[in-house]
């Protein structure tokens, strides 16, 4: 099991709540830390408690299994949370460089979006696999994860 470092300002920052026994969500998290080397984009598992309190924040959440980028106080001072294909968009944005091209996909209705979201969501633990624990992140990766 990892520990967490907790880092201060990391509530300005862009958490990403993933599926820490995905392995599709390990392969995303190792790619978005080697492109965001400014650390910019945070990270908790949704199995940890940081997730567990953004779950109890937000109520439309309850039962999640998705993507979910949690950022702080950038629309009137409110916690605003983003999921399947809109989290993705916003991941993209934060990336920046040409990561930001994928905002061209908002132009596709999103009900659609999500439904191929939905789609390759249902069948990623067959594809990528299941891991049976959280993978434990390098001494320097750890400070961008939150318990």
């Amino acid at each position: 099991m990892r520990t967490a470092v907790r880092v201060e300002g990391a509530s300005q920052m862009p958490v990403l709540l993933y599926d820490g026994l995905c392995g599709f969500c390990d392969r995303t998290i190792r790619l978005i830390l080697k492109v965001n080397r400014k650390g910019t984009i945070r990270f908790a598992s949704l199995q940890g408690e940081f997730a567990a309190s953004v779950l109890e924040r937000h109520s439309s959440l309850k039962g999640i299994d998705s993507l979910v980028l949690v950022e702080s106080g950038h629309l009137r001072g409110k916690e605003q949370v983003y999921v399947r294909s809109r989290a993705v968009l916003r991941i993209a944005w934060h990336l920046g460089g040409p990561w930001r091209a994928f905002v061209v996909f908002r132009i596709v209705p999103r009900p659609l979006l999500d439904w191929a979201y939905d789609v390759f969501a249902r069948y990623r633990y067959q594809v990528f696999g299941r891991l049976d624990t959280c993978a434990t992140p390098s001494l320097e990766e750890n400070v961008r994860f939150l318990d």
